[in-house]
């Protein structure tokens, strides 16, 4: 299901693969992942910029799918494909511009504004291993904000809520709300009332059991805090 806000029509295609599309043309992905491949067209290879978060999100097969030839790919700094065991292609490899970029950055690409926030799992949260390790340690990941057609969208990352997500000011929040590796869906609710977007969309939930979660009762939550809250599911 598409979803329209504003200039803006927005899709999750699953785990955390989001496609943003404004009035003037502009197509954005973020994170693209084979998970996507059952709801895209074959290879639609329309994306204008590529965004991704972190290594786990670092998909060169999937990107190639959804990228057009001139595409700019923006990748968070640590990524390594050393040290991922199923691709072998660094994003420089790739055949198109790319660019790296830190936690909290902020910068333009043609009509596009973008900026970045941190993205990790607090060590002395819930969401650690079992050995008392956060999946996302601090530093190897980030947020993606961008406005396109004067709507900013933000996907957060797989990520805690952080005090920096509070001073954000945002007009579509698409929050990942599974649990386990990242805030869950109460976390995100409570999120989603102190940044009062006009409209949230949860993403990163219901792929595999680690991260099956009620998505209506965060509909309920978020709605019953006055905010505009919709779901994409299929």
């Amino acid at each position: 299901m598409t979803v329209r806000f504003g200039a803006v029509t927005v899709d999750w295609l699953g785990l955390a693969t989001i496609r943003l599309e404004g009035r003037t043309g502009a197509v954005i992905y973020m994170d693209p992942g084979p998970e996507a491949y059952d709801v895209l067209e074959e290879s639609p290879r329309d994306g204008d910029l590529i965004l991704v978060s972190h290594d786990h999100h670092y998909d060169p097969d999937s990107i190639r799918r959804v990228a057009h030839e001139d595409a700019i790919v923006v990748v968070h700094e640590s990524i390594d494909a050393r040290e991922i065991d199923r691709v072998d292609e660094r994003p420089e490899d790739l055949p198109y511009e790319v660019e790296r970029v830190r936690a909290d950055e902020s910068f333009v690409l043609g009509p596009l504004d973008l900026f970045t926030t941190p993205a990790y799992n607090d060590p002395a949260g819930p969401h650690v291993d079992e050995r008392g390790k956060p999946y996302h340690p601090e530093g190897r990941g980030c947020g993606f904000g961008v406005t396109v057609d004067g709507v900013t969208a933000f996907w957060p990352g797989d990520t805690d809520v952080l005090e920096y997500h509070e001073e954000l000011r945002v007009d579509l929040f698409l929050p990942p709300i599974g649990g386990t590796y990242t805030m869950d869906r109460r976390e995100a609710a409570a999120l989603a009332e102190r940044l009062e977007p006009d409209l949230v969309l949860p993403v990163h939930y219901d792929t595999f059991d680690e991260i099956e979660v009620d998505a209506d009762a965060f509909v309920v939550d978020v709605a019953n805090r006055a905010i505009p809250v919709v779901l994409d599911e299929r």
